[in-house]
């Protein structure tokens, strides 16, 4: 059902007033849109949440988040806390009706995430996950380009992703969760979640892969203090495989890179290449996550030039291009386009499933040596 030409009314569960990724991205990309409003916060104490409420400008401040889904004047619930915490949380947000705009992952198993995928169908409710590289300007222009012909036909993708964080073996404490491979929050999860969504929509899905996860840091230590940390989730991803179409693709997606952590994602056809690339200050932060510069060349020498990006893939101009919540901004965008005409264009909980099977299936063939097809049962 569309919603009439209101401000959306928005409840953030996992404000904080001093830091998070709601503080860093959620709220400049809220306040960028003059659709939104941001009218409910919820974080664990009543004193934070009061907090919060001053920094977000938000009427209503809980530290029940259940009370939060269910307040009248909320609209939709964004839900930015850990990835164990996101099926009890959508889960009431459902029940109650509302609206769902939840971070990637979408839940720490993919069990869970089917499960949330039923009660949205139920719901009748709109349904977004955070998949924000998508809505990267220049990820919409390389896939536009690539449906144009610019490559010619696809023969084959790179994808090489460093990131910076845990770098010389020290984590921010919010991250030490993400070490622990039964949250559902490391580095195959959230960079490999991000990165290979974003090849996908670019050039359709894989159809099989062989992987290999390692961790090769097993302790690290938590930054500012004395204390380490036992290391289970993988912090290297190996990858080959082949999409639907037949184009072969090679990924490694490297944590906790020292220096020169970025991203480069390239796609080479029979008429030339494009390449996407990490730029400025939030270059280590993955593919999701600030500016990307985009390259093309169709030249036999292979030198590559910086493409335009047309203005209408830009669809916020209250924050900057580079910026953290830039690309969250965007999806939010999106978001209120399908609240108000009733469309569905932004990433659902179904297409979560698909992205949290294809890292089964990467789990999978690291597991046991063996070539999977993406969305097969285990053996």
């Amino acid at each position: 059902m569309a919603m009439e030409a209101k401000k959306i009314r928005v409840g953030v569960i996992g404000a904080n007033a001093e830091r998070g990724w709601a503080l860093r991205a959620h709220l400049p990309a809220l306040r960028a849109l003059p659709d939104y409003e941001i009218t409910a916060v919820a974080t664990r104490s009543p004193d934070s949440a009061r907090a919060a409420a001053r920094v977000f400008g938000a009427a209503h401040a809980f530290a029940d988040a259940r009370q939060l889904a269910a307040h009248p004047e909320v609209d939709v619930v964004a839900v930015t806390v850990k990835v164990p915490a996101h099926a009890e949380l959508v889960g009431a947000a459902l029940a109650a009706g509302k609206h769902v705009y939840c971070e990637w992952p979408l839940a720490p198993t993919t069990e869970e995430a089917l499960a949330l995928a039923e009660l949205a169908r139920g719901a009748d409710v709109h349904h977004t996950l955070g998949l924000q590289a998508r809505y990267a300007p220049a990820v919409g222009r390389a896939r536009e380009l690539i449906a144009d012909g610019y490559v010619g036909r696809v023969t084959s993708a790179t994808v090489y992703s460093a990131l910076g964080m845990g770098a010389a073996g020290r984590v921010p404490a919010w991250a030490a969760y993400t070490l622990d491979r039964r949250n559902g929050a490391g580095l195959l999860e959230v960079a490999g979640g991000h990165t290979l969504d974003a090849l996908q929509y670019i050039l359709g899905d894989f159809g099989e892969l062989s992987a290999d996860l390692s961790v090769r840091t097993p302790v690290r230590t938590v930054a500012g203090t004395a204390a380490s940390v036992e290391v289970t989730s993988p912090d290297h991803l190996l990858l080959n495989g082949t999409l639907a179409d037949g184009a072969v693709v090679s990924a490694h997606i490297h944590g906790a890179k020292v220096s020169e952590a970025r991203t480069r994602l390239e796609i080479s056809g029979t008429r030339g290449d494009l390449a996407l690339v990490t730029v400025g200050p939030h270059s280590a932060a993955g593919i999701q996550i600030g500016e990307l510069r985009l390259l093309g060349s169709h030249t036999v020498d292979g030198a590559h030039r910086e493409l335009p990006v047309p203005r209408r893939h830009r669809r916020v101009d209250g924050i900057p291009l580079g910026a953290e919540g830039h690309n969250v901004a965007q999806t939010y965008a999106r978001l209120a386009s399908d609240l108000r005409t009733g469309a569905r264009t932004t990433p659902g909980f179904d297409e979560g499933v698909r992205l949290h099977r294809l890292l089964d299936a990467i789990r999978l063939s690291a597991g046991t040596g063996t070539r999977r097809t993406v969305g097969e049962a285990p053996a």
